[in-house]
């Protein structure tokens, strides 16, 4: 089948064509939609961790002037669909963390509404809760047991896991496959190889922070519920939230043309949007507007949760692997169970004989995490590639040679071939450009002005994800445009932008004559914009409509003619490992005297296929390595346990990069020829950015001062002991 790709858009550097509306104001974002008579919403929350509401008085909140409605656990109308935990809001008196909704004031103003809920009285029963979650006695394990809280479980259960069929744990064998092995035969690994490496890394909870917060604007016509959301999928944010009002989806209608960031909590519904959408039907005719405040979203729009790192790594004199496990710790929620998946990289990065990764996570009384830029490889790749660095240190193994002398054949995972596995490319293209050779072999042997400095570096991986559930209609208008209609995000990334080009290339014309409509549910299918698949995913389905347009339409088509198609299906049966890979390196100093810590350069080198856009391109990866720099200097979300809540959960104590934490930053990837799946030959690049970026940070720290930092966020009192 012929793509229709003719070189006239794609690889182009165009300029964002939402630029100018942003600048200026013009780009209406869910809060800023206008609306008929909106009310305003604010919610009464929980102030213990676990327990019951016992009492709650509204009397003081619903004589206030201008107070519409208080809705409480008593009055609040009944939803339809329990299956969901997070989303049972108001249903009942039960509490399971600090923060979650037991109340919500819809008023005149949004003043008004959140002056009565702080008017609202409540009385509870507590429960004894658990919100800690650290170190235990033997290093590598969360807290352990007491009544009526999650267990750790017994070895002998962890070897039934892995033996069983149960999706919790590891891939466990299959004919040809490198199989899990035994936590004996690791041990006897390990004693056996002649250097080794057993330490522990934990990665605390960091939190999205997008600029704009989690917004819903409900109103209802009927049985129609519109709600302007910011979300990073229309149709499956629709998917999620009909089936709560005993809804069909098409009783619901999602619009979201911008988005204010959303790193991945913006994927699904969270409880104020339930909230906005419950609150709107008290008010027939009336839209109900409901944004959370900055400190609201640290225990209501998730995190990534923290984990606790196990890492083993077994070798020969020279470096090659013969042994690695990896044992992970996650926090989750009793509430609802979210798996990070940090054991994922262990398992697909090097080849090794014997090999065991295990993730556990552990339900406390805490919000609920989620999804967030590069979940899983992003804290997982942080415990690996420090060990690596460890491993090449104790080697005395320069750390390139090292990942070069256990690079895999094949994944080791699946046993599959690689598709497109550069990663010894970006490797060596990023030690020419970044001046690897001028690396000191010793650590703690640069100090210049009072500061050491060091270079460190890290691998980076991202699977090569896509979906074919997306549709594209193509309209050809009056004045000689194409309508080009999909129901894709925009969430700062520059998608309308890159889509345009897909679509003007696809079209075969200027991309000034092609204009793009997304954000709505209105329109034809998109999966969400997460997973590194978006683009790849939404480009196939315009790419399929444009074929399909100009077979029925031909080359001159009459104004009026439309064509709507659906992405051609995922060939599931590839029998290659599809992954995208990077390069991270790292040059940072370290104060002697203070033990301050500056990120003097960073280079990103990657392997994504072929690049759309060489400007949103390169805005992204810069965007996830400068998360990076912030997950490993800066980020980190302090649980009070003896409250249950995050106590830095604000801009002026949970700190995020600014201008002047970031110097020389550059970000640059591999020409790519071959084609990979699908028909643009492109692979996702949103996420890859971020992954192994704090550990090649952390690494380049211990470069310059020889002292190894394990635990993220590196304070100045690592530096100084």
């Amino acid at each position: 089948m012929s793509t229709g790709l003719r070189g006239q858009s794609i690889g182009i550097g165009l300029g964002r064509l939402d630029g100018v509306p942003k600048v200026r104001g013009t780009a209406l974002y869910a809060y800023e939609q206008p609306v008929p008579q909106p009310a305003y919403l604010y919610p009464v929350q929980a102030t213990i961790a676990r327990g019951t509401v016992v009492r709650i008085d509204t009397g003081a909140a619903e004589a206030l002037d201008g107070v519409l409605i208080v809705l409480t656990h008593l009055n609040a109308p009944r939803l339809v669909d329990t299956k969901d935990q997070e989303l049972l809001v108001l249903q009942s008196a039960a509490v399971g963390f600090r923060g979650q909704f037991i109340g919500a004031v819809v008023a005149e103003s949004s003043e008004i509404a959140r002056h009565a809920a702080g008017l609202v009285d409540v009385a509870y029963a507590p429960a004894r809760h658990n919100s800690a979650f650290s170190v235990g006695e033997h290093g590598y394990v969360s807290p352990g047991s007491a009544p009526g809280l999650p267990r750790q479980v017994s070895e002998a259960e962890i070897e039934a896991a892995l033996a069983g069929e149960h999706g919790s744990v590891s891939p466990g064998s299959a004919p040809g496959l490198p199989r899990q092995v035994s936590e004996a035969e690791i041990r006897a690994a390990l004693a056996a190889a002649s250097t080794a490496v057993d330490q522990t890394y934990t990665t605390p909870p960091e939190f999205h922070v997008p600029m704009e917060p989690h917004t819903s604007v409900a109103i209802w016509n009927g049985r129609i519920l519109t709600i302007y959301e910011s979300t990073q999928g229309v149709h499956s944010f629709r998917a999620g939230l009909a089936p709560l009002f005993g809804l069909e989806p098409d009783q619901v209608r999602v619009i979201s043309p911008y988005v204010g960031g959303g790193f991945g909590s913006k994927l699904e519904v969270h409880a104020q949007a339930v909230l906005a959408a419950m609150a709107a039907r008290e008010l027939p005719g009336r839209a109900v507007k409901v944004t959370l405040t900055r400190q609201q979203m640290f225990s209501l729009s998730g995190y990534r949760a923290p984990t606790i790192q196990h890492v083993r790594l077994g070798a020969d004199l020279d470096g090659t692997l013969t042994a690695l496990a990896v044992d992970v710790v996650e926090q989750s929620s009793r509430t609802k169970e979210f798996t990070e998946g940090s054991d994922g990289p262990a398992r697909m990065m090097y080849a090794a004989p014997q090999r065991r990764t295990m993730n556990r996570p552990v339900a406390l009384d805490v919000p609920i995490p989620t999804w967030m830029r590069a979940p899983g490889r992003c804290p997982g790749m942080f415990g690996l590639e420090v060990a690596m660095d460890e491993l090449a240190t104790a080697c005395a193994v320069d750390p390139i040679a090292l990942r070069v002398r256990n690079e895999p054949e094949v994944d080791p995972e699946t046993g599959q071939p690689h598709a497109f596995r550069h990663l010894l490319h970006c490797l060596q293209l990023g030690a020419r450009r970044f001046g690897w050779e001028h690396r000191d072999p010793a650590p703690r042997a640069r100090l210049q002005h009072g500061w050491w400095s060091g270079m460190g570096v890290a691998s980076a991986t991202y699977p090569d994800w896509r979906e074919s559930d997306n549709a594209a209609r193509i309209r050809f208008e009056a004045d000689g445009t194409y309508s080009v209609q999909i129901a894709a995000a925009e969430i700062g990334t520059g998608s309308r932008t890159v889509l345009t080009q897909i679509a003007a290339e696809a079209l075969g014309c200027p991309a000034q004559c092609v204009q793009m409509e997304i954000g709505d549910s209105g329109l034809p299918l998109a999966s969400n914009a997460g997973g590194s698949f978006g683009t790849t995913s939404w480009g196939a389905a315009i790419v399929a409509a444009a074929e399909t347009f100009r077979d029925q339409h031909g080359a001159d088509p009459r104004p009026g003619a439309e064509t709507e198609a659906r992405a051609p299906e995922v060939n599931d049966d590839d029998d290659r490992s599809r992954h995208s890979f990077g390069a991270q390196f790292a040059e940072i100093r370290v104060n002697a005297d203070t033990g301050e810590i500056r990120v003097s350069r960073m280079l990103g080198v990657f392997s994504v296929g072929r690049v759309i856009n060489p400007v949103t391109a390169r805005s992204q990866f810069i965007g996830g390595m400068t998360m990076g720099i912030g997950m490993a200097l800066h980020e980190h979300g302090v649980m009070d346990p003896r409250f249950g809540t995050i106590v830095n959960h604000d801009f002026a104590d949970y700190h995020i990069p600014t201008c002047a934490d970031i110097e020389d930053i550059d970000a640059i990837w591999l020409d790519e020829p071959e084609a990979p799946p699908g028909v643009l030959g492109a692979r996702g690049l949103g996420e890859i950015g971020i992954v192994g970026a704090a550990a090649a940070i952390a690494n380049a720290a211990y470069h310059a001062t020889g002292v190894r930092a394990r635990n993220l966020p590196l304070t100045l009192d690592t530096f100084l002991s």
